[in-house]
């Protein structure tokens, strides 16, 4: 912020702050052990990538938290829309970068954005990581085409991302019922004060129709 100031410029957080710039995203690299380097395929139960695709919808309050984070989850736009996995593709929500002997070989979660609490997303996404190894959660077969494939979609609005963790008992258990009640209050109010607010998109929709 400081060398920002300095320049005459401005950083920034949000993911989209206006639609004439490419969205900004925080991506989480998962690297993998040797014997998952030997066997990267991702089609079998050995990797966190299945847990991780289950419980994207819940997890999307930590990964993407503010209501400008959706604004950037579009198709083509190197932005993933739903939980699915492919290889070395940036649409999709996990991508398989190397490959058997690669010791570099790791699993990408692109679903991130730079507002996100790097404590919250990263706890959340170790936890669903983890409860997929334990639970042998398959994430299937990989998709050459993401945005087309026949998947659970993510949430299109922050307010079906707090919904979907509401409901989640997965992260109930995980995180405690108070500390999921306390974010969930915490984003509806925020949500809250979004919707009591008339937007330059209302003015430029409705005022000369009506």
């Amino acid at each position: 912020m400081l060398l920002s100031a300095r320049a005459d410029c401005q950083a920034r957080a949000a993911p989209s702050p206006c639609l004439r710039v490419e969205s900004g995203r925080f991506s989480l690299p998962v690297m993998l052990s040797r014997e998952e380097n030997d066997r990267l395929t991702l089609t079998g139960k050995n990797t966190p990538a299945g847990g991780l695709l289950e419980q994207a919808r819940a997890a999307s309050v930590f990964t993407t938290p503010t209501i400008n984070s959706y604004k950037r989850l579009k198709p083509f736009t190197l932005a993933p829309d739903r939980a699915v996995w492919s290889r070395d593709n940036r649409g999709a929500m996990i991508r398989a970068i190397g490959g058997a002997g690669d010791p570099g070989s790791r699993i990408e979660n692109r679903i991130g954005e730079p507002a996100a609490n790097p404590y919250l997303y990263i706890a959340s996404q170790i936890a669903a990581g983890l409860n997929g190894l334990k639970q042998q959660r398959d994430p299937g077969a990989p998709s050459a085409t993401p945005y087309a494939a026949d998947v659970a979609a993510l949430p299109t609005s922050l307010m079906e991302a707090v919904e979907a963790l509401e409901n989640s008992a997965f992260f109930r258990k995980a995180f405690g019922t108070q500390f999921i009640d306390y974010i969930v209050g915490l984003k509806k109010a925020g949500t809250g004060r979004f919707l009591s607010e008339v937007t330059d998109w209302e003015q430029r929709e409705y005022f000369e129709i009506f």
